[in-house]
């Protein structure tokens, strides 16, 4: 079960490389990419999670395909044989992990939704007392607290660093009005959607974001959709406020992290099998739950 770090696709040019993702550039439209990857703290380790990015990307085309009445998105097909009749010939190492899909230029926000108080945004609102960003939260809400209603939850794309928390005015200084209402309904709507489908899944959808793109047509949601690397998925059965919850996300791999004399700088460290393997189950587990399937490799 080996894992797929980088790609090469020499009748492309070279991809634009994140730190999962490779994208190819195919004219109209892009080859995404799903590697094994995986980052923390904004750095990308030494070795992967076997078929992490299969995961990945056959758990965003599900949410694609549920919540397509939501709003448009770049999804077009994660099918290999319309995949290698693109490309020409046969990639058995891209299948299960590519994803086709329409181009469009990145809006400069993060779109993200949170239903829970944890994260970035408690640091904040204990720092603050409550008062952040624009945002009305009630006194006294503790870390992992249901909010009372689900909130939007804006960033700022960072090349290099952390994205930071803006408001909802500075969204609208940056996209323009109806562009920012329009991102923000979507938005709310999509986590809402998902959050209901998550919740009979047994699964909690603390927070995720999404981003969206910018066509001849107009707006549409792209990149990856509600998995565990772009979402807090926590385990509803052992949900409990008050501190940091159990989950599907890579908090496993940063607990591991935080006991080594490493200081978060590039390289990353070796990821040891156990860790490996205990982030892959999470993985696993969290698609089998959200999907409904068993995850079958396309290439076993």
């Amino acid at each position: 079960m080996p894992e797929l770090l980088s790609t090469s696709l020499p009748v492309l040019p070279p991809p634009k490389v994140g730190k999962v993702r490779e994208v190819y550039d195919l004219g109209d439209q892009v080859l995404i990419v799903a590697t094994d990857r995986i980052s923390a703290f904004d750095v990308v380790m030494a070795n992967g999670i076997p078929q992490k990015g299969e995961i990945l990307n056959r758990m965003s085309a599900f949410w694609f395909g549920h919540l397509a009445d939501v709003c448009p998105s770049h999804f077009m097909t994660i099918a290999s044989s319309d995949i290698d009749a693109c490309l020409g010939a046969a990639h058995p190492e891209l299948h299960g992990r590519s994803l086709l899909a329409q181009k469009a230029d990145p809006l400069p926000v993060e779109c993200v939704a949170r239903g829970y108080l944890t994260g970035s945004l408690y640091k904040q609102y204990v720092q603050s007392g409550g008062a952040l960003l624009g945002l009305s939260l009630p006194s006294g809400l503790r870390d992992g607290d249901r909010l009372p209603e689900p909130i939007f939850s804006p960033a700022t794309k960072a090349t290099q660093g952390h994205d930071e928390n803006i408001s909802f005015e500075q969204v609208r200084n940056i996209l323009g009005g109806e562009v920012a209402e329009k991102v923000r309904c979507w938005t709310l709507e999509l986590y809402a959607r998902a959050a209901d489908h998550a919740e009979k899944a047994g699964i909690i959808l603390a927070d995720t974001k999404f981003e969206f793109g910018r066509t001849d047509e107009g707006i549409i949601l792209i990149d990856e959709a509600l998995t565990p690397d772009s979402s807090r998925f926590w385990k509803r059965e052992t949900w409990k406020p008050g501190g940091p919850q159990p989950s599907y996300d890579k908090q496993f791999v940063r607990d591991f992290l935080e006991t080594l004399d490493w200081n978060k700088q590039p390289p990353g460290p070796k990821l040891p099998p156990d860790v490996v393997a205990g982030t892959r189950a999470r993985y696993v587990e969290a698609y089998e739950r959200i999907v409904g399937e068993p995850f079958v490799a396309t290439n076993n």
